[in-house]
């Protein structure tokens, strides 16, 4: 936001004590200076090929690590049709390997989404219903539990009871269970169906994805 400010100067108090001729401009407008971002800090692309600037590296493979000139490693990298991939800029010399730069993209972002999800704060969301939510709008709710549980997120759901909904508290139950089961396959009781004032809660949480393991067939020779 602008900051205004106004001076007020003594035009005779400062030709007396200077003996310059001062004009006088009683307002003016300071205007606050944008940020500036380095194009460093926006998710920078690793340098590749001609992009490496520094006259030796430190070429890593898979059992092996040695020293080149980087004309040298640039030589390496043609002869296997690759490309030669600045991978830790800031080590003297820089460190570099030879790969597919795309693939190489492709695994970098793969395990920054990875980190992401793993430092990604669980939340309690909470989706409501009533006596009157027809199956259509129930489903609605449904859906977007298993998006929360893909997030990581508990889900807490509620059925408020009004005036004589109250003498009716075996139907909010059953509907809440029906609710539990269309989910099983994808979450767990984190906190069982009860009552709470003039409503009813359940609260899920989903399940951990299990890692599936690889089977590698044997090709047999016939």
């Amino acid at each position: 936001m602008p900051i205004a400010l106004r001076f007020s100067l003594s035009y005779k108090h400062l030709r007396s004590t200077i003996g310059l001729r001062i004009i006088h401009f009683p307002f003016f407008t300071l205007q606050k200076r944008r940020k500036y971002i380095s194009t460093q800090k926006k998710g920078k692309r690793p340098r590749i090929n001609d992009q490496i600037r520094a006259p030796e590296v430190l070429l890593v493979e898979e059992d092996d690590a040695k020293k080149l000139s980087l004309q040298q490693a640039l030589d390496l990298a043609k002869e296997q049709e690759l490309d030669l991939i600045e991978v830790s800029p800031k080590a003297k010399p820089p460190v570099v390997k030879i790969g597919d730069f795309g693939q190489y993209l492709y695994q970098l972002s793969k395990k920054e989404r990875k980190q992401r999800a793993h430092t990604k704060q669980t939340e309690v969301k909470t989706l409501r219903l009533s006596f009157r939510t027809d199956r259509h709008d129930v489903d609605r709710l449904i859906d977007r539990a298993r998006e929360f549980f893909e997030d990581r997120h508990l889900v807490k759901f509620v059925i408020q009871l009004r005036g004589r909904e109250l003498t009716n508290k075996s139907y909010a139950r059953d509907k809440l269970v029906g609710i539990v089961k269309s989910l099983e396959d994808v979450s767990e009781v984190e906190s069982e169906i009860k009552p709470q004032g003039k409503q009813f809660i359940v609260i899920l949480r989903g399940k951990r994805r299990e890692k599936k393991e690889e089977v590698k067939v044997e090709k047999k020779d016939i």
